[in-house]
């Protein structure tokens, strides 16, 4: 469909069945180019760090018995902000035109004559079977899929809904949102005629880090749902295929998996620890205590970056360091070579990377991944008496490295390149989750993360584990009286990992097949 640049449109997007990773490429692309984002209770909220500051963020959260707005607020809602001339885009869980109401919403643009656009997303009638190792299809036992929904209006007196039919049609059978009514499905499906044997498995959460797999049959599982408390959102699986959960269950045999670990870092730099813990099964909470602000003196920050090419060296200690060098380098020069001959110390393999993202190399990478280590990598390479030295920094940090290299003759300029402010906002609901149900494990990657997450004033649960980067972040926990159970051996993110993967049964469940 073609967008007029002076009319607003609308995207009803697939959100996915909640793994980031498979978002698609094109809802990453509507979510940033929106002005607005309605979000639904099931599209993982952690999708909304690729909007744009200032995207108005609208929170439209349905789910049984509970419901932030209702459908037709929700039409009337995205009719009259794409009508504003506003790029609308709607986060919906799944597929929207799989039981996600998006046809509807739909039909509503259209009699009001708003351009849209559908994209489709992985639903969780298959994603769902998928992370929990069961095949809808599988050419030995069954060639045909049904899905259907056991979400009726709780007012009727009874089902339009012949499940009894279903349950004795061939091959796999797969419902979505019918765990609540599941008693009265099974039942149904017994009367007709169906097996009591028949396999039943219910995958709650799926593709994410709480995902649970609940195996049974028609004649027992509705029982297995009260007597384990097991609760929605749920997908659940009819038939011989769900044999192969035992054979083929890949994604809840991680070594992390169900262990609940909270992220502290910034929003945007969240995502590369996060990730490593999810591909490793880990139920991770994004929490950022903190967000990176522009300094002060921006003006003066950026007179020293005009003349990085009258120094000797460049210092770097962080990679939000260096985006903030360049950011302001690029608005200045148009060519990278007008960095001139200076050479380039990094404090770690992190600050090193978003250096080499520059297309710049590193001269200089101490053993160790602390100011100490930088300095005495300095002192190993020769003197450094009378060399001018650009440290890169943030406003607040040690003071290590220009106290250590100026008593050794450096002449040596601080160019404060970023600040360290508190986050209040909770986009991604984290916060009010650890309020409710705690985590397993704590990780922190420095010392503001620390300082800012104890200011926050949180509920700290008895089980809770802290996991440090390094020495001085360790420090900085054990000063507001938080013992570090697990710490780095390697200060950057792989080494981080690394030593949660090792010390995993320290903390959380044993999770073990």
């Amino acid at each position: 469909m073609t967008q007029d640049p002076t009319k607003g449109i609308c995207y009803l997007v697939g959100a996915g069945p909640g793994d980031i990773g498979l978002a698609t490429l094109r809802a990453k692309e509507c979510i940033e180019e929106a002005d607005v984002i309605v979000y639904d209770y099931l599209s993982n909220a952690e999708m909304l760090r690729w909007a744009k500051p200032d995207a108005e963020l609208i929170y439209a959260g349905k789910k049984a018995k509970d419901h932030t707005l209702t459908q037709d607020q929700i039409n009337a809602l995205l009719v009259e902000k794409a009508k504003e001339g506003k790029v609308v885009t709607r986060l919906k869980g799944g597929d929207p035109m799989i039981f996600g109401r998006g046809g509807e919403e739909a039909e509503e643009l259209v009699d009001a004559g708003v351009p849209f656009e559908l994209v489709p997303g992985i639903s969780s009638t298959i994603a769902g079977p998928a992370y929990a190792g069961i095949p809808v299809t599988h050419r030995i036992c069954n060639s045909q899929l049904t899905i259907f929904t056991g979400h009726e209006d709780p007012t009727k007196e009874s089902s339009s809904i012949d499940y009894g039919a279903i349950g004795k049609t061939p091959g796999t059978k797969v419902m979505l949102m019918g765990v609540q009514r599941l008693g009265k499905i099974t039942a149904a499906m017994l009367e007709a005629g169906v097996s009591a044997d028949e396999p039943v498995a219910l995958v709650r959460w799926a593709t994410t880090g709480q995902q649970r797999t609940l195996v049974g049959s028609v004649g027992d599982i509705a029982e297995k749902v009260e007597a384990t408390g097991f609760k929605a959102p749920a997908v659940a699986v009819f038939g011989d295929v769900v044999q192969y959960h035992q054979t083929i269950n890949w994604f809840e045999n991680r070594p992390l998996f169900g262990k609940r670990i909270v992220v502290t870092r910034t929003r945007k730099q969240a995502g590369a620890l996060s990730r490593r813990l999810r591909l490793l099964g880990a139920d991770v909470y994004e929490l950022p205590t903190i967000k990176i602000a522009p300094p002060k003196d921006l003006l003066g920050f950026a007179e020293l970056v005009q003349d990085a090419h009258t120094y000797d060296w460049l210092i770097f200690t962080s990679p939000n360091g260096v985006d903030a060098f360049f950011e302001v380098f690029y608005k200045i020069y148009q060519d990278a070579r007008s960095i001139g001959g200076v050479r380039i110390a990094a404090i770690g393999p992190g600050t090193a990377q978003k250096l080499k993202n520059f297309h710049m190399a590193t001269d200089l990478l101490p053993e160790t991944f602390v100011a100490e280590g930088l300095v005495e990598a300095f002192k190993k390479q020769g003197s450094v008496e009378n060399l001018k030295i650009l440290w890169v920094k943030a406003e607040t940090t040690r003071d290590v490295i220009g106290d250590e290299l100026s008593k050794a003759g450096a002449i040596l300029d601080e160019a404060i390149a970023y600040r360290t402010v508190k986050e209040t906002e909770d986009l991604t609901g984290a916060r009010a989750r650890f309020e409710e149900e705690g985590a397993d494990l704590i990780t922190f990657t420095s010392s503001s993360t620390v300082d800012c997450f104890m200011d926050l004033g949180l509920p700290l649960p008895e089980t809770l584990k802290v996991a440090s980067i390094g020495p001085i972040t360790s420090e900085t926990a054990e000063k507001h009286g938080l013992a570090v159970d697990i710490a780095a051996e390697r200060h950057d993110i792989p080494g981080l990992v690394d030593a949660i993967v090792q010390h995993k049964d320290r903390f959380g469940a044993d999770t073990s097949p």
